[in-house]
C-alpha cells in the first residue's frame, strides 16, 4: 500500500474477530515497526506479547478491578481528565462511536458495557504491551521513542489488513500485568498494546473518522521564505498527513515525527 493511502485509510478498530493470528504475522509486523527512529538509536522498548490464557486473565481481572471501583495503578503519570479543546476533540470522537455502535446518550446500561469490553480490552485474542528501561525515568525521551514505534505497529498491521487500537484503557492496574506477563520490575509498562493488536476488525466497528486538526492550526512558520518555497511547502496533502497521523495523548508523540520522515523519505527529500 502507497505510504500516504496507508496513513489517510487507517482507523482505530474496537471490535475483532476472535481467530488467532498467526505468530510469523505478529513477529513481521513487530520487526517492521522497530526500524522506527529513537533517541541517540538507543531503542529503549521492549515489547510483550499476550494470547491465550495470560490474556484471558489479565483480561479478566482488570475488569473485575475496574468494575469494582479499585483506583488505576499505572506505571506512568496520567495527565487526569482532559480539558479545552482537547476534551472537545475527546467528546467529538465519542460521539461518532456510539452513533456508529447505536448507542444512544441515555442509555446508561449500552455505555457501561462499552466502558467494561474497553477493560476486557475489547476481547481481542492478542494483546502486546510496551515497556522500557526504568533507568531512563523521567522518560519523555522514551516515551517519545515508543510512541514512534507503535505508530510503526499500528500502520504495519493496517498494511496487512489487520485492525488495531491505540488505548490503555485495558492495562489500568499496570500491577496486574506485570504479575501476569512476568514483566521485570526494570521495566516500565507505558500502555497495553491494544492498541497494536493487529485483528481483523468486524465491519460494525468501523465508521468516518473526525476531522484532524487543520495545519495551520498545528504548524508555525518561523523563517521568512520566498514565494517560490511558500508554494512548494504550503501543500496542505503535506502537512496535513502528518497532523493526521498521530493521536493527541503522549503515547501517541513519536508518531507524528515517524509520519513526517515517512512523507520526505517518500517524496525524495
Amino acid at each position: 500500500m502507497e505510504f500516504e493511502t496507508l496513513v489517510h485509510s487507517r482507523r482505530s478498530v474496537r471490535g475483532f474477530r476472535r481467530e488467532p493470528v498467526p505468530r510469523a504475522v505478529i513477529e513481521a509486523i513487530i520487526e517492521s515497526a522497530k526500524r522506527a527512529p529513537s533517541s541517540m538509536n538507543t531503542q529503549p522498548w521492549h515489547v510483550h506479547v499476550l494470547t491465550g490464557h495470560p490474556l484471558e486473565e489479565v483480561r479478566r481481572r482488570n475488569m473485575e478491578e475496574m468494575a469494582g471501583g479499585a483506583k488505576v495503578k499505572r506505571d506512568i503519570i496520567s495527565h487526569g481528565e482532559y480539558q479545552g479543546v482537547h476534551r472537545t476533540r475527546q467528546v467529538d470522537i465519542a460521539k461518532k462511536l456510539f452513533g456508529a455502535m447505536g448507542i444512544a446518550r441515555d442509555d446508561k446500561p449500552m455505555r457501561q458495557d462499552w466502558v467494561l469490553r474497553g477493560f476486557r480490552q475489547f476481547d481481542a485474542p492478542v494483546s502486546l504491551v510496551l515497556t522500557y528501561d526504568r533507568v531512563l525515568d523521567p522518560g519523555a525521551v522514551c516515551h517519545f521513542d515508543l510512541g514512534a514505534l507503535c505508530y510503526g505497529i499500528v500502520l504495519a498491521a493496517w498494511d496487512r489488513g489487520l485492525g488495531s487500537v491505540i488505548n490503555g484503557q485495558g492495562i489500568m492496574r499496570s500491577d496486574i500485568v506485570r504479575e501476569v506477563a512476568k514483566i521485570p520490575e526494570d521495566e516500565v509498562i507505558m500502555t497495553c498494546a491494544r492498541w497494536a493488536i493487529p485483528m481483523t476488525a468486524l465491519p460494525r466497528t468501523r465508521f468516518a473518522r473526525t476531522a484532524s486538526t487543520r495545519t495551520s492550526s498545528c504548524v508555525t512558520w518561523v523563517l521568512p521564505i520566498s514565494g517560490t518555497q511558500r508554494r512548494l511547502f504550503s501543500d496542505e496533502n503535506f502537512f496535513g498527513a502528518v497532523s493526521r497521523a498521530a493521536s493527541c495523548n503522549l503515547e501517541g508523540a513519536g508518531g507524528t515525527i515517524c509520519g513526517l520522515r515517512g512523507l520526505l523519505l517518500a517524496r525524495g527529500n
